[in-house]
């Protein structure tokens, strides 16, 4: 979003990055003033309340100023940095005037909002999207008074008006780093707007797949914030103050709610799944798998997936306001996972309709992404129903709390080698415990517990994946 304010300076505004979402905080400047600026390149990184974004400039030009240092939480609609677009020089660009708060453009009458419209970087937010309860020290605009110039027009004006394809910022990059140009291609997303699959679609072949170790909780406890980090606290400092933003701070309110609104209820089994480990073994030698990481988790995601198919009761939600329970015919498979920003838990959408070896790419794919810090805020809406790995931790299991929304949520323990009657001996056999926590206004008791006991069954007798599916 850009307003202009004299003949040869423009003004790229912090974007609704297309979930509705208020404010962002500013990572990281990849500019400084002076610097050449291209259209399309990546200018600075922010963090919302779901993920990290990195937002590229929609146009040509030369720094001015950063209107905000690192760090700082920035709402939708403020101005973050001024480009000279003549192409100033960088002396004059280096000296810009101090601002403490953009101030608005000249105001203009908006004709009122006709319902959302799609968002995109460098193209406009309306300012319905942007209000919010002010805060404390707000400088507030006079009733009327917008920071656009203009109306945003609508995204097919834009792509005819300036000839500049529609695309997230996520896709334009994916674009950039496969050489593809958008403006050759036919988008096929809502109202023009080019999509991940067009530009995946425009690449042949296909890119080489990477998949990385498949876990849930993607271990990168040493790259935790500085909370984690004693080097940084100082002698006689007996506590530190962390602020609460970003995903911790969406971590924490999605948490109370769902603690508070579902009531929840948790199962415990534990299994004998040797049978199970051998069979991740052999799968690490079939031909179909090859180039792909199989452990344990991609068979517990297969169990699970195969139970609500057995017990599609479970797969539903509550619909608090109309007093209805609403069935979900599909599943979107969540995997919590703990990165450096904070636990998030992205899904494979349609995962009930995929194949083990498409199971085992998204889920590589996934974590892959997650540990990068690149994951879309949409890759976390619209779960139906969570894994966490606490084994990975070597904890025994655990009392998950629902992801909102979301019927249910299973945690696998630590997979070791106990002692077990097989056979009518004792012998060392692999043995985890499952915990499946459920929303008992969605799932009753007997339903839970046929959920849970299925991926029991499953995992102590794989072969169930065949007669069940």
């Amino acid at each position: 979003m850009t307003t202009m304010t004299d003949a040869a300076l423009a003004e790229f505004k912090m974007p609704d990055v297309g979930e509705g979402l208020t404010e962002a905080e500013i990572l990281k400047w990849y500019v400084q003033p002076g610097d050449a600026v291209t259209d399309g390149q990546v200018v600075c990184e922010v963090e919302t309340a779901k993920a990290a974004v990195e937002l590229p400039i929609p146009f040509n030009g030369v720094v001015r100023e950063l209107r905000f240092p690192e760090g700082t939480t920035v709402d939708v609609g403020q101005v973050i940095i001024a480009v000279d677009v003549a192409g100033g020089s960088g002396s004059a660009a280096a000296a810009p005037e101090p601002v403490s708060l953009p101030e608005p453009a000249a105001p203009e009458p908006e004709p009122a909002p006709q319902g959302r419209q799609p968002v995109l970087v460098g193209y406009g937010v309306s300012e319905a999207s942007t209000k919010r309860r002010p805060r404390k020290g707000d400088v507030v605009a006079a009733p009327g008074a917008v920071t656009q110039s203009a109306p945003a027009p609508a995204p097919e004006a834009l792509a005819k008006g300036n000839g500049r394809p529609l695309a997230k910022p996520p896709v334009r990059k994916l674009a950039k780093d496969l050489g593809v140009d958008l403006a050759s291609l036919t988008p096929s997303g809502p109202d023009g707007i080019i999509t991940r699959e067009d530009v995946h679609a425009a690449v042949a072949p296909a890119p080489e797949r990477v998949v990385t170790q498949v876990q849930v909780e993607v271990r990168a406890q040493s790259q935790e914030p500085v909370a984690t980090a004693p080097a940084v606290v100082q002698d006689g400092v007996r506590e530190t103050r962390v602020p609460v933003k970003g995903v911790r701070k969406a971590t924490a309110a999605a948490m109370v709610g769902s603690a508070f609104t579902a009531p929840h209820v948790t199962e415990f089994v534990t299994v004998d799944v040797t049978r199970t480990m051998k069979l991740v073994e052999e799968l690490k030698a079939d031909k179909e798998m090859q180039g792909l990481r199989v452990n344990p988790l991609l068979l517990v995601a297969k169990a699970l997936l195969v139970a609500i198919k057995r017990n599609p009761e479970i797969s539903a939600s509550w619909d608090e306001a109309a007093q209805e329970i609403v069935r979900k015919h599909y599943v979107n498979l969540g995997i919590a996972a703990a990165t450096p920003r904070g636990l998030i838990v992205p899904n494979i959408k349609d995962a009930h309709a995929k194949t083990l070896p498409e199971l085992a790419t998204a889920l590589g794919e996934l974590v892959s992404t997650a540990r990068e810090g690149k994951t879309s805020p949409g890759a976390m809406q619209g779960g139906t129903v969570t894994i966490t790995n606490v084994g990975v931790f070597g904890v025994d299991t655990g009392t998950p709390i629902l992801n909102p929304g979301e019927p249910a949520i299973l945690a696998v323990g630590a997979i070791k080698l106990q002692p077990w009657v097989h056979k009518g001996k004792v012998k060392p056999r692999q043995v985890t415990t499952l915990a499946l926590s459920f929303d008992h206004r969605l799932v009753d008791g007997e339903l839970g517990s046929k959920v849970l006991a299925d991926v029991a069954a499953i995992l102590e007798q794989p072969k169930r994946l065949i007669t069940w599916a």
